[in-house]
């Protein structure tokens, strides 16, 4: 983690089918992640750049990359408070879906394998 408390921003996500880890799972804390897939993280959304956004949940933040624009369109908001399902991989937060408070789902890519949009626009 740099000294701003971010990690380093992360690859694609996917929309795509895929189990969802209920909400009641327990919780990561974003200042105790560690490289591993299936975690759950909640916070609230400090920034969003494209489908890139800030996750804060009082002990650190994390850049969570929901993948390219041209493969699914995301529609965050700063202040949404969200239940990301994921993984840390290279200093870096995927995420597998997205949970908003309403209870909309937003899935991003499998759990496992390559994102769908790893071989390109010409894929979809």
């Amino acid at each position: 983690m740099s000294k701003s408390g971010f990690i380093g921003l992360g690859s694609a996500l996917l929309i795509s089918g895929l189990a969802i880890v209920p909400a009641t799972q327990a919780q990561t804390p974003i200042g105790e992640l560690q490289e591993s897939q299936g975690i759950t993280i909640s916070g609230t959304v400090i920034s969003v750049v494209g489908n890139d956004f800030i996750l804060d949940d009082g002990t650190g933040n994390i850049i969570v990359d929901a993948g390219p624009r041209w493969w699914h369109e995301i529609n965050i908001e700063p202040g949404e408070e969200l239940t990301v399902v994921g993984k840390l991989d290279n200093d870096e937060f995927d995420a597998i879906s997205i949970t908003k408070a309403d209870g909309t789902v937003i899935q991003i890519r499998p759990a496992s394998g390559p994102p769908p949009w790893a071989e390109g626009r010409d894929r979809r």
